[in-house]
């Protein structure tokens, strides 16, 4: 069930509404319930105009009695319609009246036993909805106090679903980013954009976030992005307050740009949010292999770290979600850039994080965008990494269902499916190169059929009853050739989850392959200082200056 609640200045009007029979959807109002069940119903009366007008004159006699005194609110209607869902059965008009009077009790409007409450009715004139509509002037002339009623309401609604067996709606937090408005989305639809400029231009900050290694590169990037107004906002000190963007053509009636602060883009996009972010971190030696690593340790992180921490590294996770459209080949992208908007949501919570946790995997992200990736023709380095990302969202979703984040598991499910389809992309090829090494003999098979049931055997009837079993013959026989023992190897790459995994035989496969590649290449020597190149442009391109 979803409650919504607005206020008004006129009974009258209200109730003429609620009694319209004319009005789409409206049949046969009726009263279901009222403050003491005995107000008069125009629904089931011969003469309803004037029994209309009784009853407004019923609900407003505190409010003129508060009038006489100066005391009444210019605002004094409070209206709440409540809505079932479609897979719902009807309700009764008496289990309807018990959820109006559950809804007005925990909102503060009229407590249950309280002979002063203000008075209210419930009209029903659709199977799946009824409003709820009350005055707010208490008997003994007090304002009612139902501060927070949307979200009292809508806790009362979600035990009101459990009593009735009804359809659980997922609830939020309170942190997710503004929804865009029906006329933001109907002007975007009439410049032919699939997403509203709020939506856009919070895909460009994020990115952005995700790319930046300091708060001055932030919004040097942002600057530079084709399209992008960017408005500084500072102190008389000269230091930051904050930011506003805005979409080069989008405009209000008086052809001024449309800003939008960070923080009405999103929860975390505000100033304050970025800067605790944007922490100077160290530059890995090898930005993928670490970034690999530190992703990796995401669900022991998640298992048995503290919540702050623990949301740091969702957090982190969304960051490099976020900037994987800017590391991929062009075939994976689209699906990747979907994954990063989905788990948008999901990257957020009522736990505050504590950002140090997850530095490593930032600073290794960022850096990935200034450093080529190693020479890797098998394509097995970014299929690792695709499939070690995927077992770090399985754990943030167990993460945010553990901890009741209905909305963050939803967000997190839908992230998955992307990154799934993704990761066999990446797959593909990778597991054609690595193929195509394995042993021919069955002897060589059953070699390494026996090392796993050795190593493995609780995953082992995952991994040799599978398409990617091949995969890992020929990893292990690779490694076998450069005088390494296939048990230790293996042994090594299982020491990392696999419990998640979809296809144990291929991520196995890539471990090896990259743990093999490390161990044979040499590090680089270090180098005298350099500055450090910049980050890929963001989507878009670069602005043109004039």
């Amino acid at each position: 069930m979803i409650a919504k609640i607005n206020s008004g200045k006129s009974t009258a009007g209200l109730i003429r509404y609620f009694f319209d029979t004319k009005a789409k959807g409206h049949t046969d109002p009726h009263l279901v319930g009222s403050w003491d069940g005995f107000a008069p119903d125009p629904g089931r009366a011969e003469d309803a105009d004037a029994v209309r007008k009784l009853l407004v004159a019923d609900l407003d006699l505190h409010v003129k009695q508060a009038g006489r005194l100066g005391r009444a609110p210019e605002k004094h209607v409070w209206h709440c319609s409540v809505r079932a869902a479609e897979s719902d059965r009807i309700l009764t008009d008496e289990q309807w009246a018990d959820v109006a009077r559950r809804v007005v009790h925990a909102t503060g409007i009229a407590p249950e036993g309280d002979p002063d409450g203000c008075r209210w009715v419930a009209v029903r004139h659709a199977p799946d909805h009824i409003h709820i509509a009350a005055t707010t002037v208490r008997a003994d002339l007090r304002g009612a106090r139902h501060w927070n009623d949307y979200l009292t309401a809508d806790r009362e609604l979600a035990a009101v679903e459990k009593h009735y067996g009804l359809h659980q709606v997922v609830r939020g937090d309170r942190t997710a980013a503004k929804r865009p408005t029906r006329a933001e989305q109907e002007k975007a639809k009439r410049a032919g954009q699939q997403k509203t400029p709020r939506e856009r231009l919070r895909a460009t900050a994020r990115t952005a976030v995700s790319a930046a290694a300091s708060t001055e590169e932030f919004l040097t990037l942002l600057e530079n992005t084709e399209g992008v107004l960017v408005e500084v906002k500072r102190f008389p000190s000269g230091d930051v307050r904050g930011y506003t963007l805005a979409l080069k053509g989008d405009t209000n009636s008086e052809a001024e740009p449309i800003w939008y602060s960070g923080s009405k883009l999103s929860p975390d996009l505000s100033w304050p949010r970025i800067s605790e972010r944007l922490t100077t971190t160290a530059t890995p030696a090898r930005p993928w292999q670490d970034a690999i690593t530190a992703a990796e340790d995401i669900p022991r992180a998640l298992a048995h770290d503290g919540a702050p921490a623990a949301q740091a590294h969702i957090t982190a996770l969304g960051e490099t979600l976020d900037a994987l459209p800017l590391l991929a080949p062009a075939p994976y992208r689209e699906e990747l850039r979907h994954a990063a908007a989905a788990f948008e949501r999901a990257s957020r919570s009522r736990v505050q994080a504590e950002n140090h946790h997850a530095a490593r995997l930032r600073g290794a992200v960022r850096a990935m965008l200034r450093t080529p990736p190693p020479n890797s023709t098998d394509g097995t380095l970014l299929a690792l990494l695709l499939d070690t990302i995927v077992l770090a969202s399985a754990a943030a979703l167990r993460w945010h269902d553990l901890h009741h984040h209905d909305q963050q598991v939803t967000a997190t499910r839908n992230a998955l499916t992307h990154l799934h389809t993704a990761a066999d992309q990446a797959a593909t090829t990778a597991l054609a190169t690595v193929k195509r090494a394995g042993p021919s003999s069955p002897t060589g098979r059953l070699r390494y059929e026996r090392v796993v049931r050795v190593v493995l055997p609780e995953h082992a009837d995952r991994i040799l009853n599978t398409r990617d079993w091949e995969a890992l013959v020929a990893t292990l026989a690779r490694a076998d050739t450069s005088g390494l023992d296939p048990v230790d190897v293996l042994r090594a790459a299982a020491q990392r989850p696999l419990d998640d995994a979809r296809y144990p035989a291929r991520l196995l496969a890539w471990r090896i392959q990259q743990t093999t590649h490390t161990a044979q290449t040499p590090r680089p020597a270090p180098s005298a200082p350099h500055p450090t190149p910049g980050p890929a442009p963001l989507p878009g391109g670069p602005r043109t200056r004039h």
